[in-house]
């Protein structure tokens, strides 16, 4: 279960559509190299890729446990988003077409907002291009899904992902508690990025 961000946006009805039809035509190859959009074909290689705690640790909207039921129900739920403008979730395929990470992007057309979680394979971490691949990914979704907030939640403990959410230049918005899928509480540290603060950023 996703958690919008706690700054409340009003989006127009027009607004709102325009997001949610750009949510279902969203290109994944628009946003970096062997990305695609998940189906049933890549569950095989998240199991393989979530089964690390190392990977999935930290990212509280997974549901657990990691099996192949699990993730075959959480793909198919991201596909009925994707028809409803209300969600996408992306594979990373390495140079051998394995799975090799994910992102989850989660929409609330009427807010104008959205959330975005992911992760890499552990012998993918720590090179340095995190940074890099996230700050697209956040100009991604602001230019073409259109949002106007971006929302993003760490474990209080997720150190390394509290650096890079803040050196994209998120504001801090202090903790808040949130609800795994299995109906535990775990209490996260939570940012917010405008679109116009993104702007203002990357125009300087």
């Amino acid at each position: 279960m996703s958690t919008p961000p706690k700054t409340v946006l009003h989006a127009t009805d027009e607004e709102a559509e325009a997001i949610r039809e750009a949510v279902r035509n969203a290109d994944p190859a628009t946003l970096a190299p062997r990305r695609a959009k998940a189906d049933m074909g890549h569950v095989a290689g998240l199991v393989k890729l979530l089964s690390d705690e190392a990977v999935s640790g930290p990212i509280y909207d997974l549901p657990r446990p990691i099996t192949t039921d699990s993730l075959t129900r959480w793909v198919a739920e991201a596909q009925a988003q994707a028809l409803a403008g209300e969600g996408l979730l992306f594979v990373t395929l390495d140079e051998a077409g394995e799975v090799a990470g994910y992102s989850r992007i989660t929409v609330w057309p009427e807010r104008s907002s959205a959330e975005l979680a992911g992760a890499m394979r552990a012998d993918l971490q720590s090179r340095g291009q995190g940074g890099s691949g996230a700050a697209h990914t956040f100009g991604w979704m602001f230019e073409t899904l259109g949002v106007r907030l971006i929302g993003l939640t760490a474990a209080t403990d997720n150190v390394r992902s509290a650096r890079l959410i803040e050196a994209a230049g998120f504001t801090p918005m202090g903790e808040r508690e949130v609800t795994r899928p299995d109906g535990s509480k775990r209490r996260s540290y939570c940012w917010e990025l405008t679109r116009e603060a993104w702007e203002r950023r990357h125009r300087l």
